[in-house]
């Protein structure tokens, strides 16, 4: 899911992807979530690990409201890593693809 710039907070549009994967996790037992956040290029590289972070937060927040337990979720955040943006730009750059939480389900999620 995508956020807006320079924001961590959840959209209507979010939520409603958020709300498909609170389905799908019910489908996979007690599963561990990773939560991964991330940023554009655009900001300090310190300054984008803080606000992915408080992305993987949101949306772990959110997650844990509609009832996944919050000790099966593990977030982290990467911030403007090279070698995890969606779409490759300069620095400084803002780019909604890369402005995003991944979220993973299964053995070895959140390790």
């Amino acid at each position: 899911m995508f956020f807006e710039w320079n924001k961590s907070d959840i959209t209507p549009e979010a939520a409603g992807i958020l709300d498909n994967a609170v389905s799908a996790y019910q489908n996979c037992g007690n599963a561990r979530v990773m939560l991964a956040g991330f940023t554009d290029t655009s900001g300090t590289p310190k300054y984008n690990v803080g606000l992915s972070q408080r992305r993987a937060d949101a949306v772990k927040a959110y997650m844990t409201s509609k009832s996944i337990p919050e000790g099966v979720v593990s977030t982290q955040a990467f911030g403007e890593q090279r070698d995890k943006l969606r779409v490759q730009t300069a620095d400084g750059v803002r780019e909604v693809q890369n402005r995003r939480v991944e979220i993973t389900y299964g053995p070895g999620s959140g390790n």
